[in-house]
């Protein structure tokens, strides 16, 4: 499966932003989904992850109650909806996918990657 990642970009603090991940060469049927994000400087870090087959999302603490995850199965598309950003979510953010036995908030347990899409937020 081919994961293609897009949505970012500059937006002021305590604007929002939607990425959106699409998947080719597959679906997302047969695939857990993750989001991470890395910052200059940082190591990759867990935001959300959502089981594609029955909705069941969890979040960062860092982003819960501000992120949001949506879905189009006819289009075969995840979203992630952010609002009330801050400059500290700055980063490029990366959809993931992770064999459905494997829920996790840790990078590598995700076997297909997006190239990523850079968010900017300015203060």
């Amino acid at each position: 499966v081919q994961l293609q990642a897009s949505g970012g970009g500059l937006v002021q603090a305590g604007g929002s932003l939607r990425l959106s991940c699409v998947a080719s060469g597959g679906t997302f049927n047969t695939y857990n989904v993750g989001w991470f994000r890395q910052a200059p400087g940082s190591e990759r870090e867990f935001v959300a992850r959502t089981r594609w087959s029955s909705g069941f999302t969890t979040y960062a603490d860092s982003v819960l109650g501000r992120f949001a995850i949506s879905r189009d199965h006819a289009k075969n598309t995840l979203y992630l909806q952010m609002d009330k950003l801050k400059p500290e979510d700055t980063a490029i953010y990366y959809c993931a996918v992770s064999p459905r036995s494997v829920f996790s908030v840790v990078a590598d347990n995700y076997a297909y990657w997006g190239q990523g899409t850079l968010v900017t937020v300015s203060s």
